[in-house]
């Protein structure tokens, strides 16, 4: 049976190797640097631009990643989180948002306990087989690299939304 993206009420992420391709690149003086996805950004704009919420729950912390939330409008954000089900938990009680309602978007073993409690799990092309034999849906795109678009136009499609989306843009 194919998941029903339309039921989706909120999409939470990984970071690295979600939003980044997975390579971690520190400078000189030890501050890590993260390279994302334009599109992808645009991607989480139009979702909140249409009432569904977007979250972070990652086990890294990087001021990188806080400019980007900020830049972007996310406030859901759990950083330098090792037990992500507990993060889950928080997130539950902060939005209200039941579990089923809830897409999760990984691509590693850390990821796979909150991955088995929402409505809805992703990982994406470049995770491990063992990840992507846990998840529901499987991206086309890799990490860093648009996936994370191809997931919210995937669920604006599913809520009937994406062709308003499109001819705003046209017209």
């Amino acid at each position: 049976m194919k998941p029903d993206l339309a039921n989706i009420e909120l999409l939470l992420l990984d970071v690295d190797g979600v939003l980044t391709d997975g390579g971690i690149t520190y400078s000189d003086s030890g501050e890590q640097i993260k390279r994302f996805h334009s599109r992808d950004g645009l991607g989480m704009r139009l979702l909140m631009d249409a009432g569904i919420g977007v979250g972070i729950i990652t086990g890294r912390k990087s001021k990188a990643l806080g400019y980007r939330c900020e830049n972007l409008g996310i406030t859901l954000l759990f950083d330098g989180i090792r037990d992500k089900s507990k993060a889950l938990d928080k997130i539950i009680s902060q939005t209200g948002i039941m579990p089923k309602r809830m897409a999760f978007v990984g691509d590693d073993l850390i990821d796979l306990p909150v991955m088995k409690k929402v409505g809805i799990s992703f990982c994406v092309s470049d995770a491990p087989e063992d990840i992507k034999n846990h998840c529901d849906i499987t991206t086309c795109q890799p990490g860093g690299h648009g996936a994370v678009r191809e997931i919210c136009e995937s669920i604006l499609k599913a809520k009937g939304l994406w062709g308003a989306i499109l001819d705003n843009y046209l017209s």
